[in-house]
This record gives C-alpha cells, sequence and structure tokens, in this order.
C-alpha cells in the first residue's frame, strides 16, 4: 500500500493534482473551518447570527457541489462538511444564547458566583474580627 502510493507520488499524475486548483482551492478555503472551530470556545455574545447563517449556507451548498463534481474533490467536500458542521453548531449556540434563555441563564449565574463570592469574603472578615478578638482577651 505504501509503496503504491510513493509510487503515485512520484507519477505525473500527482504533480497535475498537487499543482491544481482541486488541491490549493481547498487547501486555501481550511481557514474558513479552522476559525469556525476556533470560535467555539468564545463567548456566545460575540457570534453573528447573519454570518453564521451565510457561512453554513455557503458550506452546505458547496459540500454538495465538491460531491457533484467529476472527479470528486474529496479534499475540498471535508473542507466544507467541517465548516458547515462548525457553522450549524456555532448557530446552535447562538440560537440558545439569543432566543432559548441562555443569556439570562448567564446573568443569574454571575449573580449567583457574585453573592458566592461576598458570603466567603464576609466569612472572612468575620473569622478574622473573631480572632482579632480573642487576640485583645489574651491581653488582657
Amino acid at each position: 500500500m505504501a509503496s503504491g502510493f510513493s509510487a503515485w507520488l512520484r507519477s505525473p499524475a500527482a504533480r497535475e493534482y498537487f499543482f491544481s486548483t482541486h488541491f490549493w482551492g481547498p487547501v486555501a478555503n481550511w481557514g474558513l473551518p479552522l476559525a469556525a472551530i476556533a470560535d467555539l470556545k468564545k463567548d456566545e455574545e460575540v457570534i453573528s447570527g447573519s454570518m453564521t447563517t451565510a457561512l453554513a449556507a455557503y458550506s452546505t451548498v458547496f459540500m454538495r457541489f465538491a460531491w457533484r463534481v467529476q472527479p470528486r474533490n474529496y479534499l475540498l467536500f471535508a473542507c466544507h462538511m467541517t465548516n458547515a458542521t462548525a457553522q450549524y453548531t456555532q448557530l446552535a449556540r447562538f440560537c440558545r444564547y439569543h432566543y432559548f434563555g441562555g443569556r439570562e441563564a448567564t446573568l443569574t449565574d454571575g449573580i449567583k458566583d457574585g453573592i458566592k463570592d461576598a458570603g466567603q469574603q464576609v466569612k472572612g472578615a468575620v473569622k478574622s474580627a473573631a480572632e482579632a478578638v480573642k487576640d485583645a482577651e489574651r491581653k488582657i
């Protein structure tokens, strides 16, 4: 198998493929899904619903194109499949945050965390005050 692949790499067909748009177009296009995957870690507040919808539709259309064109461009198909998956995931995050209570839940969680932090600070202040009183009693 490996010897067959290495023989193909040395063939004129491989050179023709690697110097064609069937290879370099998808390679250049991989920037879109890589950026979309990196954006999955960002806050939902910064997701653009219209741009995400446009990119999801674009990748869906061109994924079909990559499958239907002859010869099939598997590299382009994989690129658009990855991008469509990432964009639809982003779109689901956007809809959940803006339309299904995600923003309110985030705000509520922030308030709860703030109350918990304030409670810890009060406990710490009470504890240090109690220790100061005990130290003062010992000195008397």
